[in-house]
C-alpha cells in the first residue's frame, strides 16, 4: 500500500477561518493516524491578493492549534519549493508537454467573444461551455501565431467520456463529459510574457508530483475535481482518493461567515479560546467517534479515533455553546502556571497587572490565587478583567441603584447587619482572615437575629458589588494579600471596602 500523504494548502489572501483549520485538522490527524506525511502548500498564484503577512499568520495559527506540518515553508522536504508563486517554471514545463502531445491546445479568443458566446448560450437556454472555436486550430498554425506576439490562454481537452472519482465520504461521483467545457489551464499572455496558470491546473500538478494520497478538503470544490481529474488524466497520472468536507453553517442555517461574529482562528486566540478546546471542537464539526456521545478528545485521543468514513456529508452547524463548554473544560483541568500565562496579558492590557517581565513573585503568587476565584465562572479568557473587575473598584452609587442589590440593602435587616459587621471593622486591627470573618459573621446573626442570605448578601455586595460571587474563604485573602501589593491599580482592603460603602467615602 503506498504511503499516506495528504496536504494543506491554503491561499495566504487573508485570515485562517474556522472551515479551513478544521481542514488542516482533518488532514493533519489523517496523516497522524495513519503513519503518513502532513504537507504545508501555499497556493500564491493570486498574485494581486496574495501577501506574505497572511502566509506568516496561518503558519503562526497551525502552530498554535498544534498542527506542526511535516513538508512545507520554513521545514522544506523532498519537493521544494511549496510555494506555487515559486514553481511556474514547472507549470511552464508541464504546459508545454501537454501541448506537445496534443492534450491541451492555445485558445486565441478575446474577452469580447467569449463574452458574445455565453451571452448567445444564455439567450438559448444552453450550457455556458466554450464553444471549442479554437479546438480544430492545426498546432503548426496555432504556434506560429504565438511566435508572432498573439496573445493566447491554454484550454484542456476535455476527454469524450464521463470523468470519475471516488469520494471516500460521498461514494463513488461522475460528472458528464458534456457538462465540462475545455477549461483553461494558463489565462492569457503571449508566449515572452507568459500566462499565469490557474489553481484546477496548478493544484493537480503539485498533488501529483509531490504523491499527495488523499485529497481532504472542503465540498464546496467538488464542481473543481472533475475538471482535474481530467489533468490527471491528460498526463496519465494515477487519481488520488478524495474526500470533500461538509459545509460549516452558523446558527441561522446559512454558510458561516463574517455575520455570525468572529471565526478567524487569530480571533479565538485574542478572545482567550486554548487551542485544546478549538481542536476539540473543530474535530467535532462532521465527525463523530465510533461508540458513545463522548465529546472531550485529547489531540493524542482524536489521532486514535479519526477515521475519515465518520465525517458526515451533513453541513455542521457551528455552536459557540459547545465552544465554550469545551473552553471551560480546559480552563478548569488546565496547568495553572500554563493558565496563569495565557492570562496574564488579558489582565495586563486592563491595567490589572504589570507586564510579566517586571514581575515579583509575590505578585505572581497573588495573580494566580486571583486567577483561581474565576476560572470556573468563564466562557473564555478575555472575560477575566470584567469578572475582576471589582478587586479594583466598586461604584457606591451604581451598586445601591442596581435592581436586585437595591432590594436587599434597602431592608430593615440588611442595614442591621452592615451597621454591626462594620463596627467590627472598625474596631479591629491587621487583616480580615477567614476565620476572623466566620467569627464576626456569627456574632452579627446573634446580635440581630439576621441568617442565611439576608445575613450574607449585604456583606457580600458591600465587598464585591454583587450579592453573588466566590465564596468568602478563597475571596478574603485574594482581597487582603492585593491591598497589600503594589500593583497598576490598587485593590482596597476589606476594611477599606466596608468603610468606602457605609460611609460613602471616595
Amino acid at each position: 500500500m503506498a504511503p499516506v500523504r495528504v496536504r494543506f494548502a491554503p491561499s495566504p489572501t487573508g485570515m485562517l477561518h474556522v472551515g479551513n483549520a478544521r481542514t488542516a485538522l482533518f488532514n493533519w490527524l489523517y496523516a497522524r493516524g495513519k503513519g503518513g506525511t502532513f504537507v504545508l502548500r501555499v497556493e500564491d498564484t493570486d498574485v494581486e491578493r496574495s501577501e506574505e503577512r497572511h502566509e506568516l499568520q496561518l503558519m503562526e495559527d497551525l502552530l498554535w492549534l498544534g498542527l506542526r506540518w511535516d513538508e512545507g515553508p520554513v521545514t522544506g522536504g523532498p519537493y521544494a519549493p511549496y510555494r506555487q508563486s515559486e514553481r511556474l517554471a514547472l507549470y511552464a514545463r508541464h504546459t508545454e508537454q501537454l501541448l506537445a502531445g496534443g492534450k491541451a491546445y492555445r485558445c486565441f479568443c478575446d474577452v469580447a467573444q467569449l463574452e458574445a458566446d455565453r451571452e448567445a448560450a444564455l439567450a438559448t437556454h444552453e450550457p455556458q461551455n466554450y464553444a471549442g472555436r479554437c479546438r480544430q486550430i492545426p498546432p503548426g498554425e496555432a504556434q506560429a501565431r504565438a511566435e508572432a506576439g498573439e496573445s493566447y490562454a491554454v484550454r484542456l481537452r476535455i476527454p469524450d467520456h464521463p470523468l470519475r472519482f471516488h469520494d471516500l465520504i460521498r461514494g463513488p461521483v461522475e460528472f458528464p463529459h458534456e457538462t465540462i467545457s475545455d477549461p483553461v489551464l494558463v489565462r492569457s499572455g503571449t508566449l515572452r510574457e507568459g500566462g499565469m496558470p490557474v489553481y484546477n491546473y496548478v493544484v493537480t500538478i503539485d498533488d501529483a508530483l509531490m504523491g499527495i494520497s488523499h485529497v481532504i478538503r472542503g465540498d464546496d470544490h467538488i464542481s473543481n475535481t472533475p475538471r482535474q481529474v481530467a489533468v490527471y488524466e491528460a498526463f496519465g497520472w494515477a487519481v488520488p482518493e478524495f474526500a470533500h468536507l461538509s459545509t460549516i453553517l452558523g446558527a441561522d442555517r446559512e454558510r458561516l461567515s463574517k455575520r455570525h461574529g468572529a471565526t478567524s482562528i487569530a480571533s479565538f486566540r485574542a478572545a482567550g479560546i486554548l487551542p485544546e478546546a478549538l481542536v476539540n471542537y473543530l474535530a467535532l464539526l462532521g465527525w463523530g467517534p465510533s461508540g458513545g456521545d463522548h465529546e472531550v478528545f485529547s489531540a493524542e485521543d482524536l489521532v486514535r479515533e479519526f477515521q475519515l468514513e465518520r465525517v458526515t456529508a451533513s453541513p455542521a452547524v457551528f455552536d459557540w455553546a459547545k465552544l465554550h463548554y469545551l473552553n471551560r473544560y480546559y480552563l478548569k483541568t488546565g496547568d495553572a502556571a500554563r493558565l496563569l500565562e495565557l492570562a496574564w496579558p488579558f489582565l495586563t492590557g486592563a491595567g490589572m497587572l504589570p507586564p510579566r517581565g517586571a514581575t515579583a513573585p509575590e505578585v505572581r503568587g497573588w495573580a494566580a490565587s486571583m486567577l483561581g476565584l474565576f476560572l470556573h465562572s468563564i466562557d473564555q479568557l478575555d472575560e477575566l478583567p470584567a469578572k475582576a473587575a471589582f478587586l479594583f473598584e466598586v461604584n457606591r452609587e451604581a451598586v445601591r441603584a442596581e435592581g436586585e442589590n437595591k432590594a436587599v440593602l434597602e431592608s430593615e435587616s440588611a442595614q442591621e447587619v452592615l451597621a454591626a459587621f462594620a463596627a467590627r471593622v472598625r474596631a479591629s486591627a491587621g487583616e480580615v482572615t477567614p476565620d476572623r470573618f466566620k467569627e464576626w459573621m456569627n456574632e452579627v446573626k446573634a446580635e440581630t437575629g439576621v441568617k442565611g442570605k439576608d445575613l450574607f448578601h449585604p456583606v457580600r455586595i458591600a465587598l464585591t458589588g454583587s450579592h453573588s460571587g466566590p465564596e468568602f474563604d478563597k475571596l478574603l485573602p485574594v482581597i487582603e494579600q492585593g491591598a497589600s501589593l503594589s500593583l497598576p491599580r490598587p485593590v482596597r482592603s476589606v476594611r477599606d471596602r466596608i468603610e468606602s460603602f457605609i460611609e460613602g467615602e471616595a
